[in-house]
């Protein structure tokens, strides 16, 4: 049987305390008109996979790298965060 429900955000909390989400929390604060883009290229990345897309795209492996860690931690944001 489960507990009393928690009040506020006590629930998200140990997610919220992440490098990732921090990253995530931090691009969409300062870049949030590219939250979309940078979510866009790292689904791109996962699906072409790292190496591919560095090469495809003339980038660096850890440009592409930056892009998709980066991409991973906006959604990861937005998931915890409940934004759209």
């Amino acid at each position: 049987m489960a507990g009393p429900p928690l009040e506020g955000d006590a629930p998200l909390e140990p997610f919220t305390d992440t490098s990732l989400y921090s990253l995530g929390a931090y691009f969409a604060d300062r870049h949030p008109e590219l939250i979309d883009d940078v979510i866009a290229q790292a689904q791109t990345i996962e699906q072409a996979g790292l190496t591919r897309y560095a090469e495809a795209e003339d980038v660096s492996l850890e440009s592409a790298f930056q892009t998709l860690i980066t991409g991973l931690a906006v959604r990861y944001y937005k998931a915890v965060a409940g934004s759209e």
